[in-house]
């Protein structure tokens, strides 16, 4: 069983992210590298095997979001080629801060991205791991809940944004 992806596609993310297709394909390779061993994946797991696969593809890990250096949870997971990367395997809580990173790395002075990237799992993929596997994903942020409530966040979030669902 291999890692299929779902994608959607907020302020034209596609359209830019076509634009690096070597990027876009890095990406999707990564995330559907077929040596992933599924019935392992908790999330801390996941987290491991992602950022070893990102930064061993030379993806700048925890890069920050502020120019301030006081502030350690202000960072996205990667950045390459002005995409950043946010993997969202926490709660679903998250969401806000996780789409306001991107934002900032976007319009503030930083002016580091012309995208993001939000990678996070399928509310099938969690729940096949439980049921399969006895992996807890209970209440990590889901696909399905991006791509419903991300349009509400039209007058905040200007930045394009491409939403990947990790799904088995």
């Amino acid at each position: 069983m291999n890692l299929r992806l779902q994608k959607f596609s907020y302020r034209f993310a596609e359209q830019v992210l076509n634009s690096k297709l070597d990027i876009k394909q890095e990406i999707e390779n990564i995330l559907t590298d077929p040596s992933i061993n599924i019935p392992s994946l908790s999330r801390p797991e996941f987290n491991r095997v992602l950022r070893d696969s990102f930064v061993g593809k030379g993806w700048e890990d925890q890069p920050r979001v502020f120019e301030e250096l006081g502030d350690p949870s202000a960072k996205m997971d990667f950045l390459k080629d002005r995409v950043g990367i946010e993997v969202g395997f926490g709660h679903g809580s998250f969401i806000g801060i996780d789409l306001l990173k991107f934002q900032v790395a976007s319009y503030s002075g930083l002016d580091r991205i012309d995208l993001g990237v939000y990678i996070v799992t399928t509310l099938s993929f969690q729940k096949q791991m439980r049921q399969k596997y006895s992996q807890n994903w209970e209440g990590s942020l889901t696909y399905e809940k991006i791509v419903k409530y991300l349009p509400h966040f039209k007058s905040a979030i200007q930045v394009p944004i491409y939403v990947i669902g990790i799904d088995l």
